[in-house]
């Protein structure tokens, strides 16, 4: 196994650091598992992505076309502003 340095910005390694500890793991581990898609390895990631695209391929056009400035009529019934 060959050996690369990276020198990452200080604020760039702590966000690491967090989501490394968040997610039981080491930072290694974690750059390994952040560049298995440059590497050619599947990942949780691409698990996610196939999903999400069977909910879209499933999705209906419903013609509405004010969902977000109308998203309390469409939810709650409430009468549209």
């Amino acid at each position: 196994m060959n050996t690369i340095t990276l020198e990452l910005p200080t604020e760039l390694y702590s966000q690491l650091q967090i989501v490394a500890e968040a997610e039981q793991t080491d930072i290694i581990e974690l750059l390994r598992r952040l560049l298995a898609p440059v590497n050619g390895q599947k990942t949780r990631m691409q698990a996610t992505t196939r999903s999400f695209q069977r909910i879209l391929d499933r999705a209906t056009d419903l013609g509405v076309t004010d969902l977000a400035e109308q998203h309390d009529h469409y939810l709650y019934g409430t009468e549209k502003a």
